[in-house]
């Protein structure tokens, strides 16, 4: 009989993305295991277990978050893989977000509201390599299309030095003084709430005056904001998945890759209250495009939002292709696959019957559509991203 692999999951339970990863190791380790796990729930600043410093497992998967983490676990010479990647420097293979489409999607989700003004708010620069490329990207985003972003990075003093209450006061006082509306893509869900409640401290209504989007869609911080707070779900239990199986090759004999290993795109958007307005002073366009997103997966046709106002279409077309970067089509086809690639994700729906719910009129349509502007067949995408 084969060994059964021990590995070690210094991993934390205090966050959803955290927690997000261990259901991906839990669905691999149940596929291709078992494993003998060693695990204790935690948080990210706990210290290491007593039990690390000379155990003698098979693999260890860790949320690295300080030197003293990463070189114990590099002295021990037990294969490794970091999911986190707050030190790329350790020399142990990283796997996680590739924060790009993120920060991408971000944008067009803000830019579609109508806004023009845009920030970005997030933690001070060095701290952790990720979130520092999640501003970079969404500034590029900004820039290209001729806008400029504030920041706020907490950058002139690191703030574990604050009370919560200075920290707020901070990021109030950072608010106020941003044109608006503005839209704000927060590093993550902890400083999304935080940006809200500051809001609330400055006077800047949300999502009117301020709409505010986050990442990692925690169902906890999300709806203890107020108001409830958009955020991006990355897929953490794909990343913890696809970390299991690094893993699994690293302590069969494989080499650990050269580079490090980013996974995207992310599964979407859940939309709550801090982005539900349209900021478009074009009433003819807003109308339009409020009708298209309440509608579009009820097999609605162009020529019916052409038909709910009096510009001529021509008119119509050029006007929502200025404001929002795509056609009406193309927007309608857009709500569409976001629905489609959220139940494809989440339930049990046949493709079929998914097709039906997003308002394809036919499944092979939805199917040629959906390969199309994925990248991949609707039944590869439910298998890359199904959160089990």
């Amino acid at each position: 009989m084969p060994k059964t692999p021990h590995v070690a999951l210094l991993i934390e339970t205090s966050r959803e993305y955290a927690r997000g990863l261990l259901r991906g190791v839990a669905r691999y380790q149940q596929e291709h295991g078992p494993w003998s796990i060693y695990f204790e729930p935690h948080g990210l600043d706990d210290p290491l277990p007593e039990w690390l410093v000379g155990w003698k497992g098979d693999g260890i998967l860790a949320r690295v978050n300080s030197r003293d983490m990463a070189e114990t676990i590099v002295a021990s010479g037990i294969p490794a893989v970091d999911v986190r990647g707050a030190l790329p420097d350790v020399g142990l293979p990283f796997i996680g977000v590739d924060n790009e489409p993120v920060s991408k999607l971000a944008y067009e989700h803000l830019k579609s509201m109508g806004l023009r003004n845009f920030a970005f708010c997030g933690t001070p620069r060095g701290e952790n390599p990720n979130q520092d490329r999640r501003c970079d990207y969404f500034v590029s985003e900004v820039e290209k299309d001729g806008y400029s972003c504030g920041t706020w990075l907490g950058e002139q003093q690191r703030l574990r030095a604050h009370s919560w209450e200075e920290q707020q006061q901070q990021i109030a006082v950072w608010l106020r003084d941003l044109p608006k509306p503005v839209g704000i893509m927060t590093c993550h869900d902890d400083r999304g709430q935080q940006v809200l409640d500051a809001c609330r401290r400055a006077g800047v209504s949300v999502p009117d005056s301020a709409a505010v989007i986050s990442v990692d869609n925690d169902p906890h911080l999300c709806n203890l904001s107020t108001p409830t707070m958009t955020s991006i779900d990355v897929n953490p239990s794909r990343i913890g998945y696809e970390a299991a199986a690094m893993l699994h090759g690293l302590m069969t004999g494989n080499q650990p890759p050269r580079r490090v290993t980013f996974l995207g795109p992310p599964r979407g958007i859940a939309p709550r209250r801090s982005t539900d307005a349209l900021h478009i002073e074009d009433q003819d366009v807003a109308e339009a495009v409020r009708y298209i997103r309440e509608n579009a997966t009820s097999g609605i046709r162009v020529s019916d939002i052409i038909a709910r106002t009096k510009t001529s279409p021509s008119t119509l077309e050029r006007r929502v292709k200025k404001l929002l970067g795509r056609t009406i089509k193309s927007e309608i086809t857009r709500i569409r696959l976001a629905h489609a690639r959220l139940l494809l994700s989440e339930t049990e729906f046949s493709v079929a019957k998914i097709a039906d719910k997003a308002g394809f009129s036919e499944p092979k349509y939805f199917c040629e559509v959906f390969r199309k502007h994925e990248g991949v067949t609707a039944t590869e995408y439910r298998r890359r991203f199904r959160d089990e």
